[in-house]
């Protein structure tokens, strides 16, 4: 079982999958989120599943590739022979991958790619500032996300740290599996925080995300009590045969406070992450699972009614 994390990166460099700009769903205005990379939770319907680990990851996508005949580079340096020709497109055997990565450099059509990169406090917020005339206008600014961003808690500190001296507006998503002292500091540097609350059975939470929800729960209710000036986004992620009930939902709405700060959505499942499942060679635990949109709007609509 994954452990509560909170001080798994000491460094001022933070290892980043993706910087999204012009999103309106994660934060006030038109924000950049910033996705990092390490997570403690295995959710079966993640949609980000190159968010796990820590570690820079190889993807493969062989829809985009060219094939061992018309190019073969990967399977010329790759120097353990993890990618052999398989009737004529490249397989690769991660089980004898060191991660290299030198063939996803010398991959001309991108079917071999790098999920992950090192990168600085410094860097990230040059790429944050290049959106600062949209941030001014709609009152946006930037989203941490993951993955979990308090899985680099010493990063995120220093990044949120920097960001406040240059007066950008800060949020950040987060599951709440953390220790309690990096997240009250992160919390101390926040405009707003998002907080997953998935659900209040802890033996359904544990056999669909890997871990219980005592120590989120407990998280949640610290917050809730020692930032009570910081406004909170609860959300609950409603997934099919696992928490999309009206039972569910109820335990979640009674064990929310009723304080000025705190607001709660619910968001549909989808299945937008699959084909990275594929790119990864892991598989997708929730294949054939659709949500019904006509209950998720019956039970939106109690959530809205929560709000008022």
């Amino acid at each position: 079982m994954p452990a509560p994390v909170g001080t798994a990166m000491k460094k001022r460099t933070g290892i980043v999958f993706s910087i999204q700009k012009y999103s309106v769903h994660d934060g006030d205005g038109i924000r950049t989120i910033v996705f990092l990379k390490g997570c403690p939770l295995r959710c079966s319907w993640c949609s980000n599943p190159e968010s796990h680990r820590f570690e820079q990851e190889l993807a493969y996508n062989p829809r985009n590739c060219l094939g061992v005949k018309s190019c073969g580079w990967c399977v010329t340096v790759c120097p353990n022979g993890a990618i052999k020709d398989m009737a004529g497109m490249p397989a690769l055997d991660r089980g004898m991958c060191t991660g290299c990565l030198g063939c996803a450099e010398t991959c001309p059509s991108g079917a071999l790619s790098v999920y992950g990169e090192q990168k600085s406090v410094d860097e990230v917020l040059r790429r944050v500032e290049e959106d600062g005339q949209f941030y001014a206008r709609s009152g946006g600014g930037m989203t941490l996300s993951g993955g979990e961003a308090m899985a680099q808690a010493e990063f995120v500190l220093e990044l949120l740290g920097k960001a406040r001296n240059r007066r950008i507006n800060t949020a950040m998503e987060t599951c709440g599996h953390c220790m309690w002292e990096p997240l009250s500091k992160v919390c101390s540097q926040l405009n707003s925080l998002i907080f997953d609350i998935k659900c209040l059975s802890t033996a359904k939470h544990k056999k669909f995300t890997g871990v219980g929800n005592e120590l989120i729960l407990q998280n949640f209710k610290r917050v809730c009590a020692s930032f009570p000036d910081l406004p909170i986004l609860t959300r609950t992620p409603v997934v099919p045969g696992f928490n999309d009930t009206e039972q569910d939902i109820r335990e979640i709405l009674n064990f929310l406070p009723r304080q000025d700060n705190i607001s709660y959505e619910l968001l549909p499942y989808h299945r937008m992450g699959q084909p990275k499942y594929e790119y990864l060679g892991r598989p997708f635990g929730m294949e054939g699972l659709v949500l019904d949109k006509d209950w998720f709007n019956q039970l939106k609509v109690m959530a809205d009614a929560w709000m008022r």
